[in-house]
């Protein structure tokens, strides 16, 4: 990863907390030598200041001429002790980058910057102190701003992966996501075929005998074309449940069995007794007066409800309630406690649920899948009452 992919925007406060700590460097600098430049090389307390300043100035354009900033820094930090702030903060910034080519230069710049300075631009007062000191400290300082630097810019190398990695993670569950509703959606299509395939050759039918059969009387063509008109109307209305959905795959055409509907949810709950799940289950509605459409629905979330809970919860008790009315609607109830234990190899949950929310909007319903505070999963589905 490039130094320019994770290194993030300075805000205000970074901003003010990096200029508060180079004038504290500058001024510890400056201040051990300003009464002896003031007193005896005026020119140079006036040269070290306005050098500080074009220095404080250059500083701002350390990321995008982090090398040019550094030498430029450095170099005049020889005769300018303002400059030490800025230099400081160059020297941490290219090494952020994490660039050998670029780091190993500079420090030795640095050392021989502070040679030269020591040499040739120390004051009395700082020729007091030994000169393998002097050197022994700027060795260790350098090394510390490397260290210092190569730190910063690891650390942020990692949250810069850890941000990638996340973004990537949520496009692929949104890419998941988009594939069990396509999933789920020719699914609804491939159920719908027979359905319709029946209602149309019915139709067709019927609308044959009109038009080859001449010894029909006024009542059977009556009967005929109303027969049609009941044909049609229930083709058109399971047709909207597929209306938008586009199949694909050379499996669509083939017809398929018949699907269950809400008469079968008796035998499909037996079913799931004889696989070991404990069921308490009550129906307070006649569910053989459905029609077909919300009949398979219903059908469909309690099949995926129950499967839910043998997948991620076995072993529980599961209630499951089914209650409501023509004014009211349909409601599904199921509630299971949550497992004390989440096994390893535990399936990724979310995209039934997904699945069975797409098929129900398509009926005008509402699903809904909470956690009480007493940690007990509920799923409720509404279903109205006609299609």
């Amino acid at each position: 990863m490039q130094p320019e992919q994770y290194q993030p925007r300075l805000t205000w406060a970074g901003h003010t907390w990096r200029l508060a700590l180079m004038l504290l460097i500058s001024v510890v600098a400056f201040g051990s030598r300003a009464d002896y430049l003031w007193d005896e090389v005026r020119w140079w307390f006036f040269l070290d200041l306005a050098l500080g300043a074009v220095s404080y100035a250059v500083i701002w354009w350390r990321r995008r001429f982090p090398v040019a900033v550094a030498v430029f820094t450095n170099v005049v930090g020889v005769v300018s002790a303002t400059s030490l702030g800025p230099a400081v903060l160059a020297l941490v910034s290219v090494s952020t980058r994490r660039r050998w080519r670029e780091i190993i230069p500079l420090a030795i710049l640095c050392l021989v910057a502070n040679v030269v300075a020591v040499e040739f631009f120390s004051t009395p007062a700082e020729e007091d102190d030994p000169v393998l000191v002097q050197y022994a400290v700027t060795a260790a300082a350098t090394a510390a701003m490397v260290a210092w630097g190569m730190y910063i810019g690891s650390r942020r190398e990692l949250l810069a992966s850890w941000r990638a990695r996340a973004l990537a993670s949520e496009a692929e569950q949104q890419a998941r996501v988009q594939q069990a509703r396509s999933m789920e959606r020719a699914r609804i299509a491939r159920e719908m075929h027979d359905i319709l395939a029946h209602r149309i050759s019915a139709m067709s039918m019927s609308a044959g005998a009109l038009a080859y059969r001449t010894d029909l009387t006024g009542e059977q063509v009556r009967e005929t074309a109303k027969t049609i008109q009941e044909t049609s109307h229930l083709a058109l209305t399971e047709l909207r449940e597929v209306l938008g959905v586009l199949r694909e795959g050379p499996g669509d055409a083939e017809p398929e069995e018949p699907q269950q509907q809400a008469p079968d949810i008796p035998a499909l709950v037996e079913e799931a007794r004889t696989l070991g799940m404990r069921i308490d289950s009550r129906c307070e509605i006649d569910v053989a007066t459905l029609p077909p459409a919300i009949a398979r629905t219903l059908y469909r979330c309690v099949q995926e409800a129950l499967t839910n809970a043998r997948r991620h919860a076995p072993n529980v008790p599961v209630t499951l309630h089914i209650r409501g009315g023509e004014d009211h609607g349909i409601d599904l109830l199921v509630e299971n406690p949550l497992p004390l234990s989440v096994p390893a190899t535990a399936p990724v949950p979310g995209f039934g649920l997904v699945g069975l929310a797409e098929r129900v909007g398509l009926q005008g319903g509402r699903q809904s899948a909470t956690v009480s505070e007493d940690k007990r999963f509920l799923l409720h589905v509404w279903l109205p009452w006609q299609a």
